[in-house]
């Protein structure tokens, strides 16, 4: 193998970021949260990875081996979804990349998506995705945002049947088309679907998310901090102090503390940059639960914000 001065900067980015890690048996001590796919009984840690703008670095080395670091404190912290997509640059590449690199490929819950609005064309770009993650088989698959979702939803379904992909879903984000989401709810045996709910953003609790429990649809979480802008917008506030009662030792906690009490939610998936923001996303999912009372009060502190 040729060594480059790339490849060296790759190195030591990666091992500087690595280093600043905490010793493994550290996370070990608090197991997160779990929840069970409703569909199959699995259990899947509460806080997942989301890849969307965060892990889009390129060819850049040293961002590179940041978003390597995060998926190493990502599962050392008792992660495993992490949920990427076609359209998302190249995100793809880079969680392939961090798992050849961490050796974790077997440990990942592998979350992508399909999206091209021509069916025929969703087989193609369905294993370069699979080529770029590295992994033999796909554990989720997803019509991204509904686009094409009739003829994709067919493929899907066929390649479960057929023992290669184990669950399939559906997504959309920032509220959007809930009532074609609705639809194809009642209609298709899902696996998952994916929507944007927060304590601002609660429409899904409406009927998406009572519906999703009724028919057993595991509900993955996006936009959980609305791309960062609420956790920017409330960092310049005070925690309040009751946010101890439910283990919440930040903003990012108290959000994903709300988010995970709701009995329907299966996974949120923030995205992140940081190691010490995974960490305590990761963390968010071993604190007690509010009960109805709390998760009011919570959503009425951060809409007065």
């Amino acid at each position: 193998m040729t060594i480059t001065r790339r490849s060296l900067m790759a190195t030591a980015a990666l091992g500087a970021a690595v280093a600043a890690l905490p010793p493994a048996r550290s996370f070990a001590q608090a197991a997160p949260l779990s929840r069970m796919i409703p569909s199959s009984g699995e259990p899947i840690p509460a806080v997942g990875l989301g890849t969307w703008i965060t892990f889009n670095v390129g060819d850049d080395p040293e961002l590179q081996a940041e978003c390597t670091a995060v998926m190493a404190a990502f599962f050392a912290g008792g992660g495993r979804m992490v949920d990427s997509s076609p359209m998302y640059g190249s995100s793809q590449s880079v969680v392939g990349r961090g798992l050849a690199e961490l050796g974790d490929a077997g440990a990942v819950f592998s979350a992508d998506k399909v999206w091209t609005s021509s069916g025929a064309n969703g087989p193609a770009q369905i294993e370069q995705t699979r080529r770029l993650w590295g992994v033999e088989q796909l554990d989720l698959l997803q019509v991204h945002n509904l686009l094409g979702w009739e003829a994709h939803l067919d493929t899907l379904f066929a390649m479960k049947a057929a023992g290669r992909l184990r669950y399939v879903g559906i997504t959309t984000s920032e509220g959007r088309r809930h009532d074609l989401l609705e639809e194809i709810m009642r209609r298709h045996p899902l696996d998952f679907v994916q929507l944007t709910y927060n304590p601002l953003d609660r429409d899904a609790e409406r009927r998406l998310l009572p519906l999703a429990a009724e028919r057993g649809i595991g509900v993955i979480v996006n936009r959980p901090f609305r791309q960062g802008a609420l956790t920017r917008r409330l960092d310049r506030e005070p925690l309040p102090e009751w946010a101890g009662e439910v283990g919440a030792a930040s903003w990012a906690q108290l959000i994903l503390t709300f988010i995970l009490s709701h009995p329907a939610v299966t996974v949120a998936i923030p995205a992140t940059t940081r190691v010490d923001h995974v960490r305590e996303n990761v963390a968010a999912a071993g604190g007690p639960l509010p009960d109805g009372v709390f998760r009011e009060r919570i959503a009425a502190h951060i809409g007065a914000q």
